[in-house]
């Protein structure tokens, strides 16, 4: 433990990083830029090849970034997991997502507590960052790295800290965003404190694994709930011919209680769609009902079956069924001006359109080809440059993520039809397509 401490406060400690994605590569900047040496580490060989190259796949980490630090040595990216036992610290940044029952999936966390057991040597610190239930930590990750012989709190030690990525939000980068640190037992805490002290502004510390685990269910519970009641709320409001918007406009000029959430196709991200279902999975473990969380569950994951059908009565009125009539999405990635298309609604909007007949299209700066996806059926697409030809041939425009990218203006003027998801069209003064919000 002391060499650990000493080498953390000299910073010739060296971090490794498994799954180089859009939370492990973010996190390694966040250390890197305190002078701190990361190894990289993912099974995904082309991943490792793009950053030896010096090329960046995210889109808020420049390819000059990426290069430097490769040319530096402060970036070491690796698909070799022999090399686990050169870190002093190991903190795993691996997918958590649902089984198509719903519940957790925690293969990816399985298997690289396996592949770290079998390197474990003493002194080193191991700190899961990927959301999951609580009691993981404990439960699942200590049993798999205890078979290599070594004791936790005596020969290594354990933690975990929540990831906190707000991806296209310059102001929070992950060295600026306060970091959750639960610990195993004092000495693991006190050292992931001390660990991550070195490369964020703020660490809070709790008295538990359990604790910062339940601590990042709560945030994004919290998110999908009240977007769930502002999702419900737009299906009423649009019955009685209220804009939502609007409506939530007025409501947030309240200065106390009160915080605004929006109303969208449906949630998208590798958090708010999932984390829910891992903690009323865990409350089923133990008899305990959610039905609230449940309920907010069902309601974000209608909206895409609820956009189809206002995209059903938009082109009605236009005298077109869906079967046949041109539809461009615009927008795949799940949130504005990223690159990340992890969970986003568009997928499942792009499969009911397809299954009603519609001739699909899509329009997105950030995503210039459709990757596969785990749980989609994805057709081979690229994006559409958003001409006025392109424009005026489409029989509908489906706003589905409002990049700032978009001439909206330009987009109105020289389409037919537009159904606005996200209120993008708000302000916009050209005249030309009818505008549907949705």
């Amino acid at each position: 433990m002391q060499i650990l401490n000493k080498k953390i406060s000299d910073k010739s400690v060296i971090v490794g990083i498994v799954g180089l994605g859009y939370v492990g590569l973010p996190l390694a900047r966040a250390f890197i830029t305190k002078g701190i040496r990361v190894i990289g580490f993912d099974v995904d060989q082309r991943k490792v090849d793009h950053l030896l190259a010096g090329h960046s796949y995210i889109g808020h980490l420049s390819s000059d970034w990426i290069a430097g630090c490769i040319k530096e040595g402060s970036l070491d990216p690796t698909a070799d997991m022999n090399r686990l036992d050169e870190p002093d610290a190991i903190l795993i940044c691996v997918p958590t997502p649902l089984t198509d029952s719903r519940d957790p999936d925690l293969s990816y966390v399985e298997s690289t507590a396996r592949l770290i057991a079998k390197r474990l040597r003493p002194g080193q610190l191991i700190a899961l960052e990927s959301t999951t239930y609580p009691g993981t930590t404990r439960d699942v990750m200590l049993p798999i790295l205890a078979t290599s012989g070594l004791k936790c709190g005596t020969d290594f030690f354990l933690a975990y800290s929540p990831e906190r990525e707000d991806p296209g939000n310059v102001d929070f980068s992950a060295g600026k965003i306060p970091k959750v640190v639960g610990g195993y037992d004092a000495q693991s805490l006190q050292l992931a404190e001390a660990l991550y002290s070195a490369a964020v502004s703020e660490v809070v510390t709790v008295s538990s694994c359990e604790v910062a685990e339940a601590c990042k269910i709560l945030e994004n519970t919290y998110r999908a709930v009240n977007i769930a009641m502002v999702n419900e709320l737009k299906k009423v409001y649009d019955r009685l011919g209220i804009d939502v918007w609007e409506v939530i406009a007025a409501a947030k000029t309240k200065p106390f209680g009160f915080q605004a959430f929006y109303p969208g196709p449906g949630l998208g991200g590798h958090c708010i769609p999932i984390d829910p279902f891992y903690l009323s999975w865990v409350a089923r473990k133990h008899d305990m009902p959610t039905r609230f969380i449940e309920l907010a569950g069902e309601v974000n994951a209608s909206m895409p079956e609820y956009v189809v059908e206002r995209l059903a009565l938009a082109l009605n009125d236009a005298s077109k069924p869906i079967k046949g009539s041109k539809i461009c999405i615009l927008g795949v990635a799940y949130k504005r001006d990223v690159d990340d298309p992890r969970e986003s609604p568009s997928f499942r909007l792009m499969e009911l359109i397809a299954a009603r007949g519609g001739q699909l299209s899509y329009s997105d700066p950030h995503v210039p080809r459709l990757p596969k996806m785990r749980h989609y059926k994805v057709p081979e697409l690229s994006s559409c440059e958003l001409t006025p030809k392109f424009l005026a041939e489409q029989d509908c425009v489906l706003i589905v993520t409002d990049h700032s990218a978009y001439d909206y203006e330009a987009i109105v003027k020289h389409s037919q039809l537009v159904v606005d998801t996200r209120n993008a069209l708000a302000g916009v003064s050209a005249t030309g397509a009818t505008i549907v919000k949705a």
